[in-house]
């Protein structure tokens, strides 16, 4: 190990987004970065995101789309570095994009035309062309607080920096390295950690709930789903496991265990009045028939299997079962027994505080010099770009403080 002690201004943990973004902005502002990451690769979330092409950010993001113990913390950094900044930047390197709407209601998605690593390639060349220096396959073997600075001790290298900026994400997909780091240096100083848990992630069923869907995995409808303060209205998916899909996804950051998710299977139409409706018109037509003209005729068969009328002409069925029915479609009511966790989960609800941050600079209030930024705070976007957003916003602010 290098007995000499490296001096520094700005450490940054974790080279993924809000990491590059904010060693970029101190960077350009003169300061001396060094970003650690014990990963091999920078920016795998990056990477991985929007199909490999990266959802980058969102042009109608703002805080409405963030959930967060204090959910006005998110507001300053947001409104300073916008959706239209970071388009600038991207123009700027010539990457070519475009806005991908899968849904009415999911608009503003913004896309790379080609690959996310022009994304990676473009945070990493505006940090080495300002002089930041990446520190890889380094873990961090010890931080100390000295009187107004930090040391932070490697396996290879001791460095002394005044700024500490901690941007090592949740604990979402550890497969590409994600870990609990970050919430650990935040322990260490005493700050508070709002409990976390899997978000944007699949919902799964037990045992009992599967053997009526599983022979529907690979169905999709378009659903409007609803779970704690939570409501919307995107493509569902049915699993061999339970239900994914964007709103299924979208829902599982206000869904809590053992509470119940209600789905509207078919939210263009009140399916009452429609079989209603055809047990007079058409009353020799059999009731899964009538349902499969507006779902999936596997999925038409699970409803009616469930109410024993598969095979019954509307004629046969009272209005108590037809509004049994209808209750199946348009508020089937649910309780998962679990998320597929943090092995699927596209980020991590909760995390540091937000008290124990300034919203303007993401400084922590009790130990100067030391930064939070990105997943590692409590601050959790929707589904479609958001999260970076956040990412961007927080790292930029960071960046013009440290």
């Amino acid at each position: 190990m290098n007995s000499e002690i490296i001096e520094t201004d700005v450490i940054v943990i974790g080279a993924g987004a809000a990491g590059m973004m904010c060693a970029r902005v101190a960077s350009m502002r003169g300061r001396r970065v060094t970003i650690i990451d014990h990963s091999k690769k920078i920016g795998e979330k990056i990477r991985i995101s929007g199909g490999g092409r990266c959802n980058f950010t969102n042009l109608y993001s703002t805080h409405e789309n963030f959930l967060s113990q204090n959910p006005h913390f998110c507001k300053s950094a947001l409104s300073r570095f916008t959706p239209q900044d970071f388009l600038a930047l991207v123009e700027s390197h010539n990457i070519k994009w475009h806005e991908k709407c899968v849904h009415p209601n999911a608009k503003g998605q913004l896309f790379c035309d080609e690959k996310s690593w022009q994304i990676i390639d473009m945070l990493r060349s505006e940090c080495e062309q300002n002089g930041t220096i990446f520190k890889l396959e380094t873990s961090i073997q010890s931080i100390e607080k000295q009187e107004d600075s930090f040391l932070i001790t490697t396996e290879s290298d001791t460095y002394r920096t005044q700024s500490l900026v901690v941007a090592c994400g949740g604990l979402s997909i550890p497969k590409i390295g994600a870990t609990g780091f970050g919430y650990d240096i935040a322990k260490q100083f005493g700050l508070n950690i709002i409990p976390t848990r899997a978000a944007l992630v699949p919902l799964t069923f037990d045992e009992e709930l599967l053997s009526k869907t599983k022979e529907l995995s690979g169905i999709s409808v378009d659903a409007k789903v609803h779970a704690g303060k939570g409501s919307f209205a995107e493509g569902l998916l049915f699993t061999h496991k339970g239900l994914s899909g964007p709103s299924i996804l979208q829902v599982s950051s206000y869904w809590h265990d053992n509470t119940a998710v209600t789905v509207d299977m078919l939210p263009s139409e009140q399916i009452e009045d429609v079989l209603k409706k055809a047990k007079n018109d058409s009353p020799k037509k059999q009731i899964q028939n009538i349902i499969a003209q507006y779902l999936p005729q596997r999925l038409a068969d699970m409803i009616t299997d469930t109410h024993n009328v598969t095979g019954k002409n509307m004629a046969d069925l009272s209005d108590k079962t037809i509004t049994a029915l209808a209750q199946n479609i348009n508020a089937w009511q649910i309780i998962p027994n679990g998320t597929e966790g943090y092995r699927t989960a596209e980020v991590t609800i909760g995390g540091v505080d937000t008290k124990e941050l300034s919203s303007q600079t993401m400084e922590a209030r009790k130990v100067s010099g030391l930064y939070f930024i990105g997943e590692v705070v409590d601050v959790t976007g929707h589904l479609g770009g958001h999260n970076f957003q956040w990412a961007w916003a927080s790292g930029h602010a960071a960046g013009q403080a440290v």
